[in-house]
């Protein structure tokens, strides 16, 4: 016998697997993003840009948190002089860019 109390377990463990889904797409995005834009600073265009956006999104699964996307375009960028601060503030931008890329797209 399902119980209203067994519904509403189902619908939370559902929304905590879309919500987790929505932010493992943000954060792939964002890493993307955050890879045309070091591209573009090391003056990589076309194919080339691609290739090291995915460089850096691959860079993520590394190990847990964003240390290890930071710690590779920073160490690509540092002839550029790019600090820490400027990553991680970027990051922060092209996350709430890529959260509403992901909304408009349904």
């Amino acid at each position: 016998m399902t119980t209203t109390f067994d519904k509403r377990e189902e619908g939370f463990e559902k929304q905590f697997a879309h919500d987790e889904e929505l932010r493992f797409k943000a954060m792939a995005r964002r890493n993307k993003l955050l890879g045309l834009w070091a591209a573009g600073i090391l003056g990589k265009s076309g194919a080339d840009a691609e290739a090291y956006a995915k460089e850096v999104v691959l860079a993520d699964f590394e190990e847990e948190g964003d240390n290890d996307v930071v710690r590779k375009v920073l160490k690509d960028l540092e002839p550029k002089s790019i600090s820490e601060q400027d990553v991680r503030a970027k990051m922060a931008e092209l996350l709430a860019q890529a959260v509403e890329q992901i909304k408009k797209s349904g």
